[in-house]
């Protein structure tokens, strides 16, 4: 099929549009000539992209190149190589970057793989439907399993907290190293003969008596990969690291600490990453000087520190605590941008007109002296009408934030608006209560700062211009939706009566954006936006650019939040090095590549890491409910029950279909409801309905509930 040429090619489809071109002729090579006639390529500039991405597809072994300038693919059978990601049902998905679609496989051809591991499918066709068998195990890519060890007569067993595992580890007696019968452990995978049921295993950490909130949070983390601890290594480099003096840094740096400064953070906030400062200049224009920690200044490259920090990526916020990215000394100390204290940064500076145009930019090391430490709510208060001596410049500020988000969402940014529900802790970190946080103006007003430096360092440091070196970038990217997800969404949002019309010439964003704002006035918001979220393309890092669609972007990266971020480390260094117009930051593309991925991959864990946290808080705080009953919504349906969302507490249960007594229930996927054969009552999302807490599983994470009306 013949590719239009209007607008901007990107490099990702047409990756996917050569493999797809190749696929449909094993047998036969081609160059990139002959690539471009298939798919209607004339523009120059594109086919020399396709040899380009020829020569790298062959680097990165999907391709051969059979002679000179002709490739074919290197499979030129049906078999992949990708990921394994199992679920709880039973088998797993096979993910393949060169696939559209994630291929399923059944448990009984996975030839003793484990989820994540690197593996060698063979896709086949059975009843009509594309499913996988894995030919090879390529890496073992997670080394370490967290559950129960269980003795069952004179052996021992470990039962992974991962449910969709479906299996237990044998642990030879050998292997225990002090591990007793019911506690909670880490083991290390050892091996898996073909002969043996189970996969063998050995105790490398005991983390103590299930059931205990602080060893359940720790098991979460190890669960997900995160140290509990800094290596001794790195704390001792930490340690050495002095208060440097900041007159003599001043006089390397521009100096911002005669300049009105403040930061905006929750209230609960240890590590201040950003700082905001305000100067008026005589030709009426506003400078808001976004000031970001120098972590750069404290952690060299190639340091005990710094390899540390890229292995954990980011750091991790689970319900009761935070797992740092930096040892403390740095993140709540040298680094944090705390009040009435000299401190050093690395800022973007910008001239702005009444009406938020950005009229001049300048990016440099600076240091600054923060005046005053606002909360969330303080700021708030202000914009709502609160005195305060720094009242003008917070209004002042308010104004251009609103500016510059109404000029992103004229230009197509998605608006999902998501409510943030936060336990209150007992002073033994066990939840009693919730809290609803609503994302206000202040909020907002410090989330348009950060997007502008982030946007204007990454048009800084990669976009071309005449006589500009570009050096190779992290980049962090959002893709368009896939138009499959649409669809999904669309039957999602029409079994709520909600429709998405599309806009003539307009991206599919505007009108997911009036979808949320009705949404929002039925109190449907929080069903309507996680659905919308998931229909999106997800975000990661990448050296190739290709935009924020979700931003409505067309360069972004990540600049404003070192401290707990080591992509944005990476960029720091980057812009340095090109403002210097030096070359002592030489990552090369595959470097930050093989970086990429990894930051990708932890960011993830991360996230999934804070949900399981959040999921085993909401299961302690029902426990403690049986027998209650509330008012909720259903939030999903499935074959197996109906979730509910509980409305005072967002509490998140399930209600089995199989305990709904008054009739035989199914799940109907095209009507996207589940009715009764006999009496075909119907239940659907959004649905109001009235639950009883039923039961609660700590060990699995499980809440169900007792459909009431």
């Amino acid at each position: 099929m013949a590719h239009k040429e209007k607008g901007k090619f990107k490099d990702r489809q047409l990756r996917e549009s050569i493999i797809s071109v190749l696929s449909k002729d094993t047998e036969n090579t081609y160059n990139y000539k002959q690539i471009a006639s298939v798919l209607g390529i004339k523009d120059p500039f594109i086919r020399k992209r396709i040899v380009q991405i020829l020569e790298q597809l062959d680097k990165d072994n999907v391709l051969k190149q059979v002679s000179r300038g002709k490739f074919m693919l290197k499979n030129s059978s049906n078999e992949l190589e990708g990921t394994l990601q199992f679920v709880s049902r039973g088998g797993a998905y096979f993910i393949c970057q060169n696939i559209e679609k994630d291929i399923f496989i059944h448990s009984s051809k996975l030839k003793n793989a484990l989820n994540g591991d690197k593996v060698l499918v063979k896709s086949v066709m059975y009843k009509g439907k594309t499913e996988g068998q894995v030919i090879k195990i390529i890496e073992r890519v997670k080394k370490e399993y967290i559950g129960l060890i269980e003795k069952s007569n004179d052996f021992y067993f470990l039962r992974p907290d991962d449910r969709s595992l479906n299996l237990d580890f044998y642990i030879d007696k050998k292997h225990l190293n002090g591990a007793k019968d019911g506690q909670k452990v880490k083991v290390k995978f050892l091996s898996w003969p073909k002969s043996v049921k189970s996969p063998q295993a050995a105790v490398v950490d005991i983390l103590g008596e299930p059931g205990e909130l602080n060893v359940e949070m720790n098991s979460i983390l190890a669960e997900f990969g995160f140290p509990l601890k800094f290596p001794n290594k790195v704390n001792n480099e930490a340690d050495l690291i002095e208060e440097p003096n900041y007159n003599i840094e001043a006089k390397k740096r521009k100096d911002f600490r005669k300049t009105t400064t403040f930061t905006i953070d929750p209230l609960d906030a240890k590590d201040f990453d950003d700082a905001l400062s305000y100067k008026e200049l005589k030709n009426g224009n506003i400078e808001v000087g976004v000031h970001i920690a120098d972590v750069g200044h404290y952690v060299k490259e190639n340091s005990h520190l710094d390899k540390e920090a890229f292995y954990r990526a980011n750091s991790v916020y689970l319900v009761d605590r935070v797992i740092p990215m930096l040892p403390e000394k740095l993140s709540n100390k040298l680094c944090s941008l705390r009040p009435h204290e000299d401190k050093l940064t690395f800022s973007a500076v910008f001239e702005l007109s009444s009406k938020g145009e950005v009229k001049n930019s300048w990016f440099g090391k600076t240091i600054i002296h923060s005046d005053h430490r606002f909360t969330y709510e303080e700021a708030q208060a202000i914009i709502e009408g609160e005195k305060n001596n720094l009242d003008k410049e917070i209004l002042t500020l308010n104004s251009l934030a609103e500016l510059l988000r109404k000029k992103r969402m004229e230009k197509g940014a998605l608006n999902v608006e998501s409510q943030e529900v936060r336990f209150q802790l007992d002073e033994n970190g066990a939840p009693i209560g919730t809290v609803l946080k609503e994302s206000k103006a202040a909020n907002k007003l410090i989330e348009e700062f950060m997007l502008l430096a982030n946007k204007r360092v990454a048009i800084f440091t990669g976009k071309p211009e005449k006589d500009k070196l570009i050096r190779p970038s992290i980049y962090r990217i959002h893709d368009e939706p896939n138009p499959e997800k649409i669809s999904d969404l669309k039957i999602f949002l029409g079994a709520m009566d909600y429709h998405i019309v599309r806009e003539k010439n307009k991206p599919i964003s505007f009108s997911l954006n009036k979808i949320m704002e009705k949404a929002k006035t039925k109190e449907e918001l929080h069903l309507i936006a996680p659905m919308v979220i998931r229909s999106m393309s997800k975000a990661a890092y990448s050296t190739e650019n290709i935009g924020h669609y979700g931003l409505a972007f067309e360069y972004y990266s990540h600049f404003t939040s070192p401290i707990r971020r080591y992509a944005d480390l990476i960029v720091h260094r980057n812009l340095l090095d090109l403002l210097e117009n030096k070359s002592k930051y030489q990552n090369t593309s595959a470097d930050l590549n093989h970086q990429c991925k990894h930051l990708s991959k932890m960011e993830k864990q991360a996230v999934d890491a804070e949900r399981a946290s959040i999921k085993y808080m909401q299961v302690i705080y029902l426990s403690k409910q049986i027998g209650t009953q509330f008012e909720g919504r259903i939030s999903g349906l499935t074959d197996w029950g109906l979730y509910v969302e509980i409305n005072e507490n967002k509490c998140e249960g399930m209600v089995p279909l199989k305990s709904m007594k008054d009739d035989q229930f199914y799940y109907d996927q095209e009507q996207q409801a589940v009715l009764g054969y006999q009496s075909r009552k119907s239940f659907k999302l959004g649905q109001e309905v009235v639950i009883v807490v039923n039961n609660t599983n700590l060990a699995k994470r499980q809440i169900d509930f007792k459909l009431i009306s």
